[in-house]
């Protein structure tokens, strides 16, 4: 397989890679939904193990790229990942998300000498008609759906009460720095070594099992996963259908605008009770 070869394997090498795979991924619930540890470890060690017996027969570096991945999810596992909006609990999300992108990037890149990690903003096309619907879709879907998860279920209490300027602002920051965040390690980093060994449907519901434990642990937690699950899923599909960063960053800042302003809203009764649905 070529460094900058992203395509998935030939069956047997896709049927190899498979379990360790899984191994590897279903640490991420270990991590951030039971956040039981010692399991996501053992699971890591199980995948990577697996990883090395598959590598012994079909020489397809899934060694490697799992590694990277474990490596990514154990820098994010390092820090609670509660929503908290002091100075101390933005320094450290940016320097453990900061460093689950750049350190798997840099090993694949200048140690393994490998272009599987790739961040491609531009494309060089337009964006079709059926993309900005979507665009559009993606707001009123928010505007639809999100007051009724956050406020029916209290999931809004598990981000802070943002009820001055500064904390608004660190908010807003905040969520669109983490949706960027999300697009550049479960789709460009998790997804795309998944998809070196696997077919792309089986290596989508694979990260989107990453996406969406990190995503509990964040805080969208009760029937959360009735609606990150299709989100995950969907973004995956979107980035192989458009092959752009941008695309896909795009929609998940619109996702993530109403996911502020709602949140704004639940913590200030009558601010914004006349944009909304759910009060």
């Amino acid at each position: 397989m070529r460094a900058d070869d992203t395509a998935p394997a030939r069956a047997g090498s896709a049927r190899a890679a498979f379990l360790p795979a899984l191994a590897v991924c279903l640490a991420a619930p270990a991590f951030f939904v039971l956040e039981i540890t010692w399991v996501g470890w053992i699971l890591s060690a199980v995948g990577l193990a697996g990883a090395w017996l598959a590598d012994r027969h079909t020489r397809s570096g899934l060694l490697r790229d799992l590694a990277l991945i474990v490596v990514g999810m154990l820098i994010v596992s390092a820090i609670p990942l509660a929503a908290e909006l002091d100075n101390a609990a933005m320094v450290r999300f940016t320097i453990a998300l900061g460093g689950a992108v750049a350190v798997p990037y840099l090993l694949s890149r200048f140690v393994f000498r490998d272009h599987a990690i790739r961040f491609p903003w531009r494309t060089g096309e337009r964006w079709r008609p059926a993309q900005w619907v979507w665009l559009a879709a993606v707001l009123v879907l928010g505007w639809l759906i999100l007051p009724f998860y956050f406020i029916t279920s209290d999931v809004y209490l598990n981000w802070p009460v943002v009820d001055t300027p500064d904390l608004m602002a660190r908010l807003f920051v905040g969520v669109g720095a983490v949706g960027i965040w999300d697009e550049l390690f479960f789709i460009c980093t998790v997804f795309a070594l998944l998809r070196r060994h696997l077919p792309n449907w089986t290596a989508n519901l694979l990260q989107a099992i990453v996406f969406v434990s990190f995503l509990w642990e964040l805080g969208y937690r009760a029937w959360g996963p009735v609606l990150t699950i299709p989100f995950a899923l969907l973004q995956g599909v979107i980035f192989l259908r458009t092959r752009s960063l941008a695309y896909v960053v795009t929609v998940h800042l619109l996702f993530d605008a109403v996911v502020f302003a709602v949140l704004v809203h639940a913590h200030n009764p009558g601010m914004l009770d006349a944009f909304f649905l759910v009060n």
